[in-house]
């Protein structure tokens, strides 16, 4: 009788002999769930939805989600991405379809696609950042992002759980444009792209940056929404993560 090694299961789990990569947006009133809220809706919807999904070994295993770059709690995001290990072949819209219909309202699956070679984070490496600012006129923003662009280098504080962090939002933003919303009251957009760094710039960095050059406080919450995540080329555009494979989009 084949002895079991301490650590192991006595029955190992299945091995994963696919990866299945999603595209998903975070909306609505759901932009409040933190990561983790977020990874457990997953789990269970993985449950709801009958996937055979591929567990870690031992003797507390857990279903194989990778997730990367999340949204920061209460940003909106339409560019989150899992990659789901399974033990079978599934067709990556029967996945979508699944997952879609057992998650609840405001985690909405937008693509998926079968993975092939490398990692899901070698395809990613900057955010496109929508940020509605309410009560901020565009020509304010635009003067006050105009004194950001001109510095070098502009360091922000922010507290992490390991501490205080020094963060410096110059080095990673890339491009920032100013527009005017589509709506009655005043109401100006950031629009901007930033590398992903070590800790990642986020948006209230950014208006943490504008508050610091131009005195810029906007007189309720900012809403933001990151609208792409991918590779960043010489041209300032955004690779789809999931562009090299076949990819089923889901309206």
């Amino acid at each position: 009788m084949a002895r079991v090694r301490p650590g192991e299961a006595a029955n190992p789990a299945p091995p994963t002999v696919v990866r299945i990569r999603l595209r998903f947006a975070k909306r609505g009133r759901l932009r409040f769930l933190s990561h983790r809220d977020v990874a457990r809706s997953f789990e269970r919807a993985v449950r709801r939805a009958g996937l055979p999904v591929a567990h870690s070994h031992g003797f507390s295993p857990h279903p194989r989600l990778s997730w990367i770059g999340a949204a920061p709690t209460g940003a909106a995001s339409e560019a989150e991405y899992v990659e789901i290990g399974l033990t079978e072949v599934v067709e990556p819209a029967a996945v979508a379809s699944a997952l879609d219909a057992a998650l609840p309202d405001g985690l909405d699956v937008l693509a998926a696609a079968t993975a092939a070679g490398g990692a899901l984070a070698d395809r990613i490496d900057a955010s496109r950042w929508s940020i509605e600012l309410p009560g901020v006129a565009p020509d304010a923003l635009a003067a006050a992002l105009e004194a950001l662009l001109a510095r070098e280098s502009l360091v922000v504080e922010r507290v992490t759980p390991s501490g205080r962090r020094q963060i410096d939002v110059c080095a990673a933003l890339v491009d920032a444009q100013v527009s005017a919303a589509d709506r009655i009251d005043v109401c100006a957009i950031l629009t901007t792209v930033v590398r992903h760094t070590t800790p990642a710039v986020r948006p209230d960095d950014v208006l943490g940056a504008l508050d610091v050059v131009a005195d810029l406080r906007p007189p309720v919450p900012p809403k933001a929404t990151r609208t792409a995540q991918g590779l960043l080329d010489d041209g300032g555009v955004l690779a789809d993560p999931l562009g090299p494979d076949r990819v089923t989009t889901r309206a």
